[in-house]
């Protein structure tokens, strides 16, 4: 039985976030405490508050990635852009006239819900830091998890280099020529939260009415930064795959590892691997200095317990790179990875050989506070939140925290992981392709080893009618995620609409998501006004694509005051309409599954109504938790509703 109120989390749920919370690096916690201040404040620091630079503590916020990793968040520096170049802002160290202190992560627009609070903006960054050891043969790299949007990176006066992306991390070589070893290193960061029409999200038009993606456009370091010490060989990246050919089969886990040399020689290195204790060997290579080599292998795993909601068993996979002959280990890599299948057969979605009428929610980074940069604890409370409604899959618009995909491993959460290709324009498409390829890779090279991704979504919302230059992107969108990862399938999310005939551009895909608000937006010429219409669409859309499997990959209606039934916006009606979703999907064994658009509420974009009748804008109103996160009556309907239907079998 699961408790009907937020805050009140069941004592082994609360046991299981403290023993994530433990199971993270004390030091690093510890020294994110000890530099933490409040968000903001007014005034001129003084040199001495800006000037007294630390080692950042060792240790990272989630386990999976290399050693050597040490938290470089706490107290930055901080002001918007007043239009002063570089060269003249910086050269004096001792000018902090109008800079402030803020805790990284940070969004610099958090709690601003005006349209000045929306728009493109531009600010500076700033952290003094010294350097964890001094060793001349170490070479220091900054690790990015997300910054939105463009980031302009400098290091003791130097330019580095420039980055645009949000929501996957980057990294940059901190040149041995521009570091201090014992003295203060300045890392200097200019960031605008602009973005393009060939972006990602795409910007859908220009002027004061262009919105990005269908979330708030939060600015600054929304997840963590790094600093990482490699020592002459780095894991560049790491892919830990399983395979399982029957639900009792042995187990085949395949690795493919990709380590760089920053060393100045040739270096011959040794990968060897540990996957639940038991050992292997990927062999040896020469890598060449500043070159890569990739090194894969396999494993067999025999009787292998296999991960699902109801179990999600994890092994613990280790490598290490070594210098041969003798030289000992320079890193480690650790993954938790998990075995399961993920397969279509038949047009449904099968994990572990076993059929999925999966429940689910949609979920956006927000709070009220903090804006897109939660704090673990948050992301935390709301995976508590997901488990506590009865979901067993999350979707997300764009790659998410590592952290949360960490603890969606831990706790048998499924995760639909989607890049923001988000309503963009057909015409674009060709100029888009190519930088959604990359983000695919990325986001497989990143997070393909989390067992709880189960579908890799290449788009949302383009045009139902599917010509030329969207069959071509599927095409290769699909084709790239395969090559990386061939035990996924590749998935988008498109409006429903039963105006639509067939498409056949959708040949491509494995999975196929419908956006469903039947009975709550009228549509086209009131082509989805009807809530009535919703059981013949999708049997409509099953025979379009019989060997394919469909989910509804939304539907949501809003609510945000109590009142009749029958009147729109009003909570009573939220109840009604989802009962009524529900009860459509229970009838289509067909069906994979479904996922309610979404688990709270966050903000849209300015104006934003969302067609309520009650509109609170740019709140959007969907979600069974309120913005501040007090469940909403629905939360509960959907509780019982969730729990009442066999999700995996």
């Amino acid at each position: 039985m699961r408790l009907a109120t937020r805050h009140g989390v069941h004592h082994e749920m609360a046991e299981r976030r403290r023993g994530l919370r433990l199971s993270c690096c004390v030091a690093a916690l510890a020294g994110a405490l000890a530099l933490a201040v409040p968000q903001a404040f007014a005034g001129t620091l003084s040199t001495a508050q800006a000037g007294d630079a630390q080692a950042p503590p060792p240790g990272a916020l989630y386990k999976d990635g290399p050693s050597g990793r040490y938290l470089l968040g706490g107290t930055w520096l901080f002001r918007y852009d007043d239009g002063v170049g570089f060269a003249k802002r910086f050269e004096d160290s001792t000018s902090l006239s109008g800079w402030t202190q803020v805790t990284v992560p940070n969004a610099w627009n958090a709690g601003n819900q005006t349209a000045a609070g929306y728009a493109a903006q531009t600010a500076w960054y700033r952290k003094d830091f010294l350097l964890p050891s001094a060793n001349p043969q170490d070479t220091w790299i900054v690790r990015f998890e997300s910054v939105n949007n463009t980031a302009e990176i400098w290091l003791n006066g130097h330019k580095l280099e420039t980055h645009t992306g949000a929501f996957l991390a980057f990294e940059v070589v901190l040149p041995a020529a521009d570091l201090h070893l014992r003295g203060t290193n300045r890392l200097v960061l200019r960031v605008s939260d602009e973005h393009t029409k060939i972006g990602l999200p795409p910007l859908n038009g220009t002027g004061s009415s262009a919105t990005a993606g269908g979330w708030w456009n939060y600015g600054g370091l929304l997840r963590e930064v790094y600093l990482r010490r490699v020592d002459r060989i780095d894991f560049a990246s790491v892919l830990v795959l399983p395979h399982l050919s029957c639900a009792t089969c042995s187990a085949q886990i395949s690795y493919s590892a990709v380590l760089h040399n920053y060393d100045s020689q040739a270096e011959r290195v040794s990968v060897n691997t540990s996957y639940g204790g038991q050992p292997d060997s990927l062999g040896s290579k020469t890598i060449p200095p500043g070159g890569s080599r990739t090194f894969t292998g396999e494993i067999t795993v025999v009787n292998p317990t296999l991960w699902s909601p109801a179990n999600p068993y994890l092994y613990d996979a280790t490598l290490t790179a070594s210098l041969a002959p003798a030289g000992g280990v320079v890193q480690t890599y650790f993954v938790e990875s998990g075995i399961r299948s993920i397969n279509v057969i038949g047009g449904h979605l099968y994990l572990n050989y076993q059929p999925l009428h999966f429940r689910g929610v949609g979920w956006v980074e927000d709070s009220p506070t903090e804006g897109s940069a939660l704090t673990d604890d948050e992301r935390t409370q709301l995976m508590d939140d997901v488990k506590q409604l009865g979901a067993t899959v999350i979707r997300f618009q764009y790659p998410i925290s590592p952290y949360i995909e960490q603890l969606a491993d831990e706790m048998g959460v499924m995760l639909w992981s989607e890049i923001p290709v988000y309503q963009a324009p057909i015409a674009e498409l060709p100029a888009i392709t190519p930088i959604a390829k990359r983000w695919q890779r990325e986001n497989i090279l990143e997070n393909g080893s989390h067992p709880s991704i189960i579908i890799w979504s290449i788009a949302n919302e383009l045009s139902s009618n599917v010509g030329t230059q969207e069959s071509a992107y599927f095409k290769a969108l699909v084709a790239t995620a395969h090559a990386l990862d061939p035990t996924r399938p590749v998935a988008i999310a498109y409006q429903g609409d039963p105006t639509v005939s067939c498409q056949s551009g959708y040949a491509s895909l494995q999975v196929l998501g419908i956006n469903d608000y039947f009975g709550w937006y009228t549509g086209v010429d009131g082509n989805i006004a009807d809530r009535e219409l919703l059981g013949p669409y999708l049997a409509q859309e099953h025979a379009c694509y019989p060997n394919q499997a469909l989910v509804v990959s939304e539907f949501g209606a809003e609510g945000d005051v109590d009142g009749p039934t029958d009147e729109r916006g009003t909570y009573e009606f939220q109840d009604d309409w989802i009962n009524y979703q529900l009860g459509v999907f229970a009838q289509d064994p067909w069906l994979s599954g479904a996922m309610y658009w979404a688990l709270q509420d966050f903000l849209v974009w300015p104006g934003w109504t969302g067609d309520n009748p009650f509109p609170a804008p740019p709140v959007f109103h969907k979600g069974l938790l309120s913005f501040t996160g007090t469940p909403k009556p629905a939360f509960s309907v959907v509780q019982q509703l969730y729990d009442a239907t066999d999700q995996v079998g």
